[in-house]
């Protein structure tokens, strides 16, 4: 039978298989010896099946069409990056950082701003505008007045995909509204400081429909890129693309260059300016970054 690891605990692994259930597993010696550890999300055949107990041994890893390292998953269709309209605000920094880390793993990203019932509609409107005109698929949620639930839900059929973002922002409580499966256990926002508690601890698919599993991730307060070379961190920004053409230079970083076609379309209101001063401050973090390594 070939499954899905959905779940790795102590050296156990819980494969699941459609129609038929979640089995215990343990992997075989051969990866132990290959070096080679299963993960999350890793498409799997099994053996040596006690269908009864559902228990059985993993005896091939199937070939991985990628693999993300935080989370540690295997196997994905793409990340819906959830950020809040409001409480805690968005930092857009932030979340294009998260693009720019799915983007370097050719993953489909897909952005979601949750909690709209706390923003005027204008508002929410203005923060999808930015990366609808970026190229991003976004969607408008609240899973408090299930507002735009089912258009983010069309998303995840057939599908798996990683949910990821700050704390508190409302990842868990819109996966419990989309399946039954398990509830994650939601976390009250901190008055004080306006931040959510980490209340996701592990990485763990959930099986919602036959072929179709979403993994809740920690909530990450910052997020480093410091593997990422400044001269390449431009090929991750997908708005900035189609205007490389038209810059004078070949390679222009669009910083301190006469004639670039990008900071043109800046001017014009075609490229996002928050985008824009996210991707300038980046390219400032990495070239530092770059002076302490020489």
């Amino acid at each position: 039978m070939n499954g899905k690891i959905i779940k790795g605990i102590g050296g156990f692994y819980y494969v699941h298989v459609p129609n038929e259930g979640v089995f215990e597993c343990r992997a075989k010696g051969i990866f132990r010896n290959q070096k080679v550890k299963p993960l999350i999300g890793d498409n799997v055949v099994l053996e040596a099946m006690q269908v009864e107990q559902m228990k059985a041994n993993i005896a091939k890893i199937l070939p991985r069409h990628n693999e993300l390292v935080r989370p540690c998953v295997s196997n994905i269709d793409q990340v819906i990056v959830v950020f809040s309209v409001n409480r805690p605000k968005p930092n857009l920094n932030l979340l294009d950082r998260f693009l720019i880390s799915i983007e370097k793993e050719d993953i489909k990203a897909v952005v979601c701003f949750n909690k709209i019932d706390i923003l005027s509609r204008d508002e929410s409107e203005q923060l999808k505008d930015i990366y609808k005109k970026a190229g991003y698929r976004v969607h408008l949620t609240s899973a408090k007045e299930k507002v735009g639930l089912s258009e983010l839900l069309e998303e995840l059929y057939e599908r798996t995909s990683v949910f990821a973002g700050p704390s508190g922002v409302g990842k868990s409580s819109l996966l419990n509204v989309f399946q039954n499966k398990v509830i994650l256990e939601t976390g009250e926002i901190s008055k004080k400081i306006a931040r959510g508690k980490h209340t996701t601890r592990h990485a763990e698919l959930i099986a919602f429909n036959k072929d179709s599993y979403v993994v809740d991730t920690p909530g990450f307060s910052s997020l480093y890129l410091d593997q990422i070379d400044k001269e390449e961190l431009k090929d991750y920004f997908i708005d900035f693309k189609p205007y490389y053409p038209s810059c004078r230079f070949h390679g222009c970083n669009h910083i301190d260059e006469p004639d670039c076609a990008v900071k043109e379309a800046v001017r014009n209101h075609e490229i996002s300016l928050s985008r824009y001063e996210s991707y300038k401050l980046l390219f400032e973090e990495l070239k530092e970054v770059k002076k302490k390594w020489k």
